[in-house]
């Protein structure tokens, strides 16, 4: 087979891949997020899940540029407040460089749903440089959908933090520009708690992480319900749904609650995936048995009535006092400045299964890819190599409060505030999801998994072995 007609043979199965999940499901995988939004965020880690392939395209940047200049297309499925950071980099650009005009464009969608982006790509409307939620970038290159980057890019290797710059590489060769990343820990609405007849001071990270039980009942005295037993506000939920369905809500993900339990999700020498870990199965059955405890129905009337999909950041339901606590990261720090109203937000470790383990948290991220066939191919590299180097990471650590992947910007004293540097130094020690070339279908797989087993309508060990016997076939197609 020629590299050719396997790259199209890819592009046409991750096609009806993505058209038979949305068939099956019209759960958002999206960590609202990086997570990744956040989101994760995954959507970007600090705005809620955007709803998938329905809504349309906006463009934000380019209208001022020269019109004898280099168009260079670019997409991201961040939504605000940090489409307004991106689009502030890309305007930045382009003033240096009037020779080129990036025009950012808004693809509203999710980490793992790329059903706009193939398209374009057969029909000959593709992007020049797509956003990617970097643990998806393996998968992305097996199936031809990104470019491999050129020598003097992947030189760049020793400026990334490495979990990051291994999260772009696919059979040693770089097909991505780390971005930014991020570390996870528990937001507590210091005001709501005390409200409550519990003192936050419990919760003071100076004394190490907490159990999952004195959280759960600081959380249980913050919980309202009204008269017909719905949940009015909710002291936490560690897990999900989010505001599509099946999944997190905030980055209460399966990866959040494996690692917690000390799991390990894959063998990368081995070329396995693992998802019946001991370590993850007990993650999940954390997640199974605070959903019996709570109501499976009542919290996913909660989640819809207060996060439904499409929320404005500003209504997430941390910042509208109808939610106790979340698993979060670094980017709340600016958002509470936005939206927190004045109230008294904090945060400490993911909480701990037992008193004494060891606390755990985990990293995410985006990064800048090459789409193939770009008819500006040099203008987008110059592009991509401003926004994800020190003048865009810059930009970005300090209006978001991301983390920037570039170790001179990590030891830039500068840019981090108290708060912002907690989470900084939490990096060293994150864990991160494993760089497959089925990542982005092993999160799909892990997230309906999830979905199920929160239901109450599947154990964790039966939802982990259909993962296992979904994924594990598509890993040993493709390889490690």
């Amino acid at each position: 087979m020629s590299p050719s007609s396997g790259r199209f043979r890819w592009l046409a199965l991750a096609a009806s891949t993505m058209l038979l999940v949305g068939a099956c499901s019209n759960a958002s995988t999206s960590p609202s997020a990086s997570a990744g939004a956040p989101a994760s965020a995954p959507a970007s880690a600090s705005a809620p899940a955007s709803g998938g392939a329905s809504a349309e395209p906006s463009a934000v940047t380019g209208a001022s540029c020269a019109s004898n200049a280099t168009v260079v297309k670019f997409w991201t499925s961040h939504t605000p407040p940090d489409s307004d950071t991106l689009k502030k980099i890309v305007d930045a650009f382009n003033a240096a460089n009037a020779d080129i005009c990036v025009q950012m464009t808004i693809v509203p969608g999710s980490e793992t749903d790329v059903t706009k982006l193939i398209t374009s790509i057969r029909g000959g409307v593709a992007p020049d440089v797509y956003m990617a939620d970097r643990f998806t970038v393996p998968q992305r290159a097996a199936e031809g959908v990104l470019d491999e980057l050129p020598a003097e890019v992947a030189a760049l290797k020793d400026q990334h933090v490495d979990f990051a710059w291994n999260e772009t590489q696919y059979k040693g060769k770089t097909y991505a520009i780390p971005f930014d990343t991020d570390a996870r820990a528990l937001w507590y609405n210091a005001d709501l708690i005390k409200a409550a007849g519990e003192d936050p001071a419990q919760l003071d990270i100076s004394k190490g992480a907490p159990t999952i039980d004195l959280v759960t009942k600081i959380a249980d005295k913050v919980s309202k319900k009204d008269a017909s037993g719905n949940y009015d506000v909710l002291g936490w939920i560690p897990g999900g749904p989010g505001s599509s369905g099946a999944g997190a809500f905030d980055q209460g993900w399966h990866y959040t609650w494996g690692f917690d339990y000390g799991g390990k999700f894959a063998d990368i020498a081995a070329c396995k995936v693992t998802p019946t870990d001991p370590g993850v199965v007990a993650g999940f059955q954390f997640m199974y048995d605070w959903q019996k405890a709570h109501d499976p129905k009542a919290v996913s009337r909660w989640v819809s009535t207060n996060f439904p999909t499409n929320t404005p950041a500003q209504q997430f339901p941390f910042w509208t006092q109808k939610l106790g606590m979340t698993i979060s990261g670094d980017w709340q720090i600016a958002n509470a400045v936005k939206y927190g109203g004045g109230k008294s937000y904090k945060f400490t470790y993911i909480p701990v299964p037992k008193a004494g383990d060891k606390p755990t948290t985990w990293a995410g991220g985006w990064s800048m890819a090459l789409i193939p066939n770009s008819k500006a191919k040099d203008q987008a590299i110059k592009f991509m190599t401003y926004i994800a180097g020190p003048e865009g990471q810059k930009v970005y650590t300090k209006d978001t409060t991301h983390l920037p992947t570039l170790k001179a910007l990590q030891a830039d004293a500068s840019l981090y505030d108290p708060q912002h540097k907690v989470f900084l130094d939490l990096l060293p020690g994150a864990l991160n999801r494993p760089p497959l070339a089925v990542g982005g279908i092993y999160w799909d797989a892990l997230t309906q998994a999830q979905g199920a087993v929160e239901l109450n309508t599947k154990q964790p060990a039966d939802a982990l072995a259909e993962v296992q016997s979904t994924v594990q076939p598509r890993l040993d197609e493709v390889g490690c």
